[in-house]
């Protein structure tokens, strides 16, 4: 028999981690939930087409996926599960697992629009029926980035500081800016004027972009550009860039358009995770050989 399908791992994972209530490792809860599956030796062995992963613990991470977006569970850190009050209060309500329909929506709660981590009543499977193959490979590897993205931004958040800083000069300099790494050079810390880094377009440093990380939960209003325009004026300089792993008030947004001697970019945590993925700053990826008619090869002779 194949492994189940991903949906199928959502009320036995919810059950689960119910039953515990603290946190639980990521690879019990593969485990529990192979167990309630009552998966044999060979479905364990059954890995995804990369190989770096058994088929049930990856879709046992996506069952995880599901139950986070809607609240019902929580990545309490790294390879660390646990319900939320809401999933408790929902396995309570449905001891002997969770509804089919109920499956269903959970299982079909994503949406390329709009990634809130609540169920979303316009998905359902009728509709992923009606897609090309194409598309589903669109959809989800749409998916895949957003359920990536969230996940890095969760790992920033457990880290110093200091590390954020640092990731951000690594990503600007995967993304072409500064003639080495070296020209990137990390200045936060007490006294650091409101600046993190610096970026020397040039070997001689004539040219100077610098940049501010905010690694916060709070939306980054107004006052904090304009306390970084003001430190990029103290240093004469006209280009900044401010990024956080918030979001960016509309004040802030009005603020930095203000700025007329210059440029002032904001980056929120959705585009620093999208540039993260992109340029393949903490994230590793895998070739997908997809096949395709070569209609040339077929053209008759001329």
């Amino acid at each position: 028999m194949p492994v189940p399908s991903f949906d199928r791992f959502i009320s036995p994972l919810l059950r689960l981690l119910a039953d515990r209530g603290t946190p639980v490792r990521t690879r019990e809860a593969h485990e529990g939930v192979a167990d309630a599956l009552e998966l044999t030796v060979d479905e364990r062995a059954e890995r995804v087409p990369s190989g770096v992963q058994a088929v049930y613990a990856n879709r046992n991470g996506w069952a995880h996926d599901r139950l986070k977006r809607a609240g019902l569970s929580q990545s309490v850190q790294r390879g660390v599960w646990q319900i939320t009050p809401q999933g408790l209060a929902l396995a309570k309500e449905y001891p002997q697992g969770l509804p089919a329909d109920l499956v269903a929506k959970l299982a079909h709660a994503y949406d390329e629009e709009d990634v809130s981590g609540k169920p979303d009543d316009k998905v359902s499977p009728e509709t992923s029926v009606v897609a090309t193959p194409e598309d589903r490979i669109e959809i989800s590897l749409r998916e895949i980035r957003d359920s990536v993205g969230s996940e890095l931004l969760e790992l920033i958040g457990r880290e110093t500081p200091g590390f954020f800083e640092r990731l951000v000069l690594d990503l600007l300099h995967a993304m072409g800016y500064g003639l080495s790494r070296q020209e990137l050079q990390a200045v936060g810390g007490s006294g650091d004027g409101g600046i993190d880094g610096v970026i020397s377009l040039d070997r001689l440093g004539l040219q100077k972009v610098y940049v501010q990380a905010k690694r916060w939960q709070q939306p980054v209003g107004g006052p904090v550009v304009r306390d970084f325009i003001g430190a990029l004026t103290t240093r004469g300089a006209d280009k900044g860039v401010l990024l956080t792993t918030s979001k960016f008030t509309g004040d802030a947004y009005t603020t930095a358009e203000k700025v007329r001697t210059g440029s002032i970019v904001l980056v929120d945590g959705r585009r620093l995770a999208e540039l993260m993925i992109e340029h393949g700053v903490g994230v590793s990826h895998w070739t997908l050989r997809v096949p395709k008619i070569d209609s040339d090869y077929f053209e008759p002779e001329s």
